[in-house]
């Protein structure tokens, strides 16, 4: 049987440090015993951060030729995220055409302003040229927003982790934030108003990139530990090692929100304990009770409390609960799963096209 032709285009790559950056890689590797893939990349800088302005700009044309001459022949071209839809234009004659929408590039446009006004005129148009898209989101929440500038046609595909369970040590007093530091993952809201509730001997290690001067602040609190990017392996350590893996995001004024959070999966299935907020697609990324505990965001006393009650649990209660809580998210939140829905994508993608 032949397997379908995919072009996979992205922006977002390793180096880069990211939900998008983790989703264009472990994707790709599901598919390709698959479907017969091509990937166009651009990777990111080796400190994590992404490509400049003019890194991105170049390979925006490059990969429209690129797909223009030697790839319009292929069944389906994935732009794997909407800001590069017009990518899709050299190709959307006789190739299907598949978009990833991540909740960041879906909820730009609610900051208000110029540039987010514009951004949302531009992804309107990107339903007018690109009619027949089928757009894969990675919650409800993604999926709501998407469908706000008009694309109809739509597949929810929660996101996955290929984390497996890792050795805890004794319970200890470190708790630990993981991810990029950006005023809606919370950081300084659970610095400032929780931290502080908590007993003294606790404290916070934060790993991760800063993003947002404001942010960076945070760090400067004397129970706070900036201990930076963790590779693959360090980090699934420090998620099992830690007395709490917290995911605290907040509302924030300009309405953007977390699309998945992955971090969430990945410290489950990593055997720590996740106390993450209901915010956004964090409530399709925890299961409560089961891979974690979601709670209300910017709630510090139920956080305080959460966070009392794990510390008050015995070695067999945490044993317990982070034993099947690793279980169940490398079950449910898998890269084959994934990949076959992915597929389910593509088919239907494809069947679209046909007269």
């Amino acid at each position: 049987m032949t397997k379908p032709r995919i072009v996979f285009l992205s922006r977002k790559w390793p180096p880069a440090v990211g939900g998008m950056e983790t989703y264009a890689i472990r994707l790709t590797e599901a598919l390709r015993p698959r479907v017969d893939l091509t990937t166009i990349v651009l990777p990111g800088r080796d400190d994590g951060q992404p490509p400049g302005a003019i890194a991105l700009f170049g390979f925006g044309i490059r990969s429209f030729f690129r797909i223009f001459f030697r790839h319009r022949d292929a069944d389906v071209i994935h732009v794997s995220d909407m800001a590069s839809w017009p990518i899709a234009l050299a190709a959307s004659r006789k190739a299907a055409i598949v978009l990833s929408a991540h909740g960041t590039d879906v909820s730009y446009p609610r900051r208000g302003t110029f540039k987010g006004r514009a951004y949302g005129s531009y992804l309107r148009l990107g339903v007018k040229l690109l009619p027949s898209a089928i757009v894969v989101t990675n919650s409800s929440a993604t999926d709501k927003a998407t469908r706000e500038y008009g694309f109809t046609q739509t597949a929810i595909v929660p996101l996955a982790t290929n984390m497996q369970r890792r050795p805890s040590r004794a319970a200890n007093a470190r708790l630990l934030f993981s991810g990029r530091l950006t005023p809606r993952k919370g950081l300084s809201w659970f610095v400032a108003h929780v931290l502080d509730r908590l007993p003294e001997d606790i404290t916070l290690d934060v790993a991760g990139t800063v993003w947002d001067k404001a942010e960076e602040r945070a760090l400067a609190h004397q129970r706070v530990n900036y201990i930076g990017h963790l590779d693959h392996d360090r980090i699934a350590a420090a998620y099992a090692d830690a007395l709490a893996v917290v995911v605290p995001n907040v509302p924030v004024p300009t309405r953007e929100f977390e699309g998945f959070g992955l971090v969430a999966v990945e410290a489950a299935a990593a055997g720590g304990v996740v106390l993450a907020s209901d915010e956004g697609g964090l409530s399709e990324a925890v299961r409560d009770g089961e891979t974690g505990y979601s709670l209300p965001a910017g709630d510090a006393d139920a956080w305080a409390e959460a966070i009392t009650r794990v510390r008050n649990w015995t070695d067999s209660e945490r044993k317990r609960f982070t034993d099947s809580a690793s279980e169940t998210a490398r079950r449910v939140y898998a890269w084959d799963r994934v990949a076959d829905q992915t597929m389910a994508a593509y088919q239907a993608a494809t069947e679209a096209r046909r007269p």
